[in-house]
């Protein structure tokens, strides 16, 4: 049964975003390569992008999660004077190139595609080559917060503000069975007292109302419940890797039935 559904079928992991709630994608792929359920493409966006390059690079999940729990937001902190963004970017620059080990597009084991925004023409704009690390980077910029990044003449920006669990764009590249994680969003109630937290809930309200969406073209939907883990709590990702796993042990059981393991 499992050969011929791998014959039948090719097989996408979906990896949305969500910033330091998307470190949950790392306890979900503990369990998905315990088992070994198979991936024949990872498509990522934002967070999800960043994690789905690092397994897709042959990243060591136990690194992954190791670096995540050491990882605080002001690692992120290096204002400019604001143009574009809040923030110049450098320093995420720099994590993205330390997760993933300075790899690039020819080290995937697993073929990757990463989303991010043309802020100019609000287009999608995905990759499967060229530079890996400003192009993660690019699809983890909110818009606001994190200067764009220039790339091929295009002014790029998070894929999520398009796309925040892509699932069109692994149907629009073949796939045909899609197993799509969606880590949610976090919004919160009450007085909004400076620019930051206006920026942040405006990415909770889009991002949610997006998942509600994109999430029903899955063929196989994992959604994390990560309660008021918000986008900036980095201090929880050893909570946030811990549901991810919750969330898939429940379910794997049946998505190994429905794809015949």
């Amino acid at each position: 049964m499992f050969d011929i559904f791998r014959k039948k079928h090719k097989v996408a992991l979906v990896l949305g975003g969500g910033s330091a709630r998307g470190t949950a994608h790392i306890g979900v792929l503990k369990v998905l390569e315990r088992e070994k359920i198979p991936i024949d493409m990872i498509v990522g966006t934002s967070m999800g992008a960043l994690i789905g390059a690092a397994y897709s690079v042959g990243v060591p999940i136990a690194n992954m999660e190791a670096k995540a729990l050491a990882f605080s937001a002001n690692k992120l902190l290096d204002a400019t004077i604001p143009t574009m963004g809040l923030l110049a970017g450098d320093k995420l620059e720099g994590s993205i190139k330390e997760l993933i080990d300075g790899k690039g597009f020819e080290d995937c084991k697993i073929p990757f595609t990463a989303v991010t925004t043309n802020i100019e023409t609000g287009e999608e704009v995905i990759f499967q080559k060229g530079n890996l690390i400003k192009i993660i980077r690019a699809s983890c910029s909110w818009p606001g917060i994190f200067n764009p990044v220039r790339i091929d003449g295009q002014l790029l920006v998070d894929g999520g503000i398009k796309h925040s669990v892509p699932t069109k764009i692994a149907q629009d590249l073949g796939a045909d069975y899609i197993l799509a994680v969606d880590v949610g969003f976090c919004v919160r109630k009450g007085r909004i007292r400076n620019i930051f937290q206006m920026i942040l809930q405006a990415f909770q309200i889009t991002g949610e109302e997006l998942n509600r969406h994109q999430s029903t073209h899955a063929d196989f939907l994992i959604k994390v419940e990560l309660g008021n883990i918000d986008q900036a709590s980095f201090e929880r990702s050893r909570e946030a890797i811990q549901k991810g796993s919750q969330a898939t042990e429940l379910l794997v059981g049946e998505l190994k039935r429905e794809i015949g393991l």
